[in-house]
């Protein structure tokens, strides 16, 4: 143990636990750094072996693949078939099929924010984009290099306008609320202290999907012109009840998702070793 203020003398071998801004975090330290100035130490020496690393970057790793698998199936199902989910009096829940696993990724980026902490986060964000943009290049492509002769073509065809549609107005939308959902989480985390789960799971999520939900709608039918929208009727009733339906599919499973992330952020902290309320993994 150490005494607050004072370096660890196991440097390679050692990590610290600091607090900044209310909120404990896990930092190696090596031979040529010291903590930062201002930063409170308290006695928590935790020796990192091989397999504890290994089960940390298995964790990211698992959360990361899930968030860009699902971000991938998203943009080529996307707006491939609309289903209807129920009613709400007269209102049908209308919901792309490519919305289906959306929520998942929000509950990834909560789960990553929480344990491995913002900048992890925002890069995984970034790293989306980068998907995006990759989805939209092989679509591309694949439309312009000449094709078998006398083979059927009209499925791709249809695919790749639907999905060009569907990503060009997720791309927008995507950036808007995934960094809106990292910051607000991050937020209400430094607001709570590092403690109330629920607030920061739900009040960033709850936000967010809004922003998503009215975006891709206004973009998927003003620039893409891909929504079923029904010729001969007012065309802003029908644009809420797609915001709406959307909405409410997303924001009820992010009221779903509070006991999950509640039982997987207990269990990471403990396989993971990351105790403490709002502790989070650096470097």
């Amino acid at each position: 143990m150490t005494q607050a203020g004072q370096c660890i003398p196991n440097l390679r071998t050692s990590m610290i636990w600091i607090k900044k801004n209310g909120l404990a975090r896990f930092a190696p330290m090596n031979s040529a750094s010291d903590p930062a100035e201002g930063i409170e130490l308290e006695g928590h020496d935790l020796e990192t072996n091989p397999k504890l690393q290994a089960r940390r970057d298995l964790a990211f790793l698992v959360l990361a693949g899930l968030f860009l698998g699902t971000l991938g199936m998203l943009n080529i199902l996307g707006l491939t078939r609309f289903l209807e989910l129920g009613h709400i009096g007269p209102w049908p829940i209308v919901v792309a099929v490519g919305a289906l696993p959306y929520p998942i990724t929000f509950l990834c980026t909560d789960l990553i924010s929480e344990i491995w902490g913002e900048q992890k986060a925002s890069q995984l964000v970034w790293v989306g984009l980068l998907l995006n943009a990759w989805v939209v290049l092989i679509l591309w492509l694949g439309g312009l290099l000449p094709g078998l002769p006398g083979a059927s073509e009209q499925t791709f065809f249809e695919i790749q306008r639907l999905a060009f549609g569907a990503v060009g107005a997720s791309m927008a939308a995507y950036l808007a609320a995934q960094f809106i959902d990292v910051r607000l989480f991050h937020f209400w985390k430094q607001f709570s202290g590092g403690k109330a789960l629920w607030l920061r799971n739900n009040g960033s999520t709850l936000v967010s999907q809004l922003v998503d939900t009215t975006a891709v709608v206004l973009i998927s039918h003003y620039a893409a012109h891909v929504l079923p929208i029904r010729t001969g009727e007012p065309v802003l009733p029908q644009l809420g009840a797609f915001i709406a339906s959307g909405y409410i599919f997303k924001a009820t499973a992010a009221l779903l998702d509070t006991l999950p992330f509640y039982w997987l952020t207990g269990w990471l902290r403990r396989w993971l070793r990351v105790p403490g309320a709002g502790a989070e993994l650096e470097g």
